[in-house]
């Protein structure tokens, strides 16, 4: 009994360990991503992700952007262009590829999608490599 008990306190301690680096992890990348989304999107989208209505979508609490996270990479990575709905407003404009590697498209989508009411499980690199 003793040793299924330290067996179990054991693992929970190295789930606890696992989890603790993922938190780091995702905080590194969102540092990197803050400084890429200062450099390439905040002209578009506004300091707090608001955009500006009717001609660029808001980040900020966006249900386009939170609804797919393969769509959110393949945007930020290929660009996009046509109609889209975000919040219940139509955008039609054209968003131009920004020509950032996978870590960098990883990194300012964990900034985007975890800032601003947005709440989305980390975008990894090997996700963004997938996606073509």
């Amino acid at each position: 009994m003793k040793k299924a008990l330290s067996i179990i306190v054991l693992s929970l301690f190295i789930l606890n360990i696992g989890s603790l680096s993922s938190q780091d992890e995702l905080t590194a990348s969102m540092k990197r991503g803050e400084e890429l989304y200062l450099g390439y999107c905040i002209t578009c989208h506004m300091s707090e992700g608001e955009g500006i209505e009717g001609v660029f979508p808001p980040l900020a609490k966006s249900d386009y952007l939170m609804a797919d996270k393969k769509r959110a990479i393949q945007t930020v990575k290929f660009g996009t262009e046509g109609e889209i709905t975000v919040n219940g407003v139509v955008y039609n404009n054209i968003m131009t590829s920004l020509g950032l590697d996978d870590q960098e498209v990883a990194d300012v989508l964990n900034f985007i999608r975890n800032s601003w009411g947005n709440e989305g499980e980390m975008v990894k690199v090997k996700e963004v490599a997938k996606v073509k």
